[in-house]
């Protein structure tokens, strides 16, 4: 059986680290092309690292021929300064790569969306967050997995206070969210990365949603089968 190969874009982040570590030391993938607009300190016979200017995406549409695209694209509202900025970054980006894994037929289109994603959410981010999902889920992509993880835990790059609050708080107080609210409890970017990866393998058609705690058991909370939505768990 041929190796696969895998496009990542958002390697530098928390979870495409993660990642992108998985993917060159997994055996099911001969090579791995990341497209960064820094180059990582990191070498691989597998990867191939492609330093990119995002608004230019269309120059590198010929790398989306591979067989599993992992968009790990996202940015904060403090990060991004405005709306526009960070609609560029959380809705034009991740739909455009969509398009170009659709154009050029790859198996498996993998993103991370957030918990609380909704089209109809009167919150700002969580809007953004589903109207990704909303126009991605529309394409005709053989198997589309949306990933919808509560706050990330990891070593970033750049400290965020809040962030920071948010991880103490929520970690010390992980085991009162128990039924509906286990959704929000913290969960690592390496579990995140794994459960993608597991996704990808399992080759299954289709659209298919994975809540936060799911994630941690690799399970997909539910699938679209013929534009209705089939609980899976």
């Amino acid at each position: 059986m041929s190796q696969r190969s895998a496009l990542i874009l958002g390697a530098s982040g928390l979870v495409g680290q993660e990642l992108l570590k998985m993917l060159l030391s997994h055996n099911a993938y001969g090579n791995v092309t990341v497209l960064v607009r820094k180059a990582l300190p990191i070498e691989h016979d597998k990867l191939r690292q492609l330093e990119i200017d995002f608004t230019e995406l269309d120059k590198h549409e010929k790398e989306f021929a591979v067989d599993d695209v992992y968009c790990c694209l996202g940015t904060t509202m403090k990060k991004a300064k405005t709306k526009a900025k960070f609609i560029k970054v959380d809705y034009e980006f991740p739909l455009k790569a969509a398009k170009y894994a659709e154009k050029h037929r790859c198996k498996n289109f993998l993103t991370i969306t957030a918990i609380g994603a909704d089209l109809r959410s009167p919150f700002f981010y969580s809007k953004v967050k589903g109207q990704v999902e909303e126009d991605i889920a529309s394409l005709y992509i053989r198997s589309t997995h949306f990933f919808r993880p509560s706050l990330l835990l990891g070593k970033r790059e750049e400290f965020r206070l809040f962030e920071k609050i948010g991880e103490y708080t929520l970690k010390s107080c992980s085991f009162c969210l128990v039924g509906k609210w286990k959704r929000y409890r913290p969960i690592k970017a390496y579990n995140v990365a794994k459960a993608m990866i597991k996704a990808a393998l399992e080759d299954k058609v289709g659209v298919h949603i994975h809540e936060s705690q799911d994630i941690y058991t690799g399970e997909c909370y539910y699938s679209f089968t013929n534009g209705k939505r089939v609980v899976t768990k």
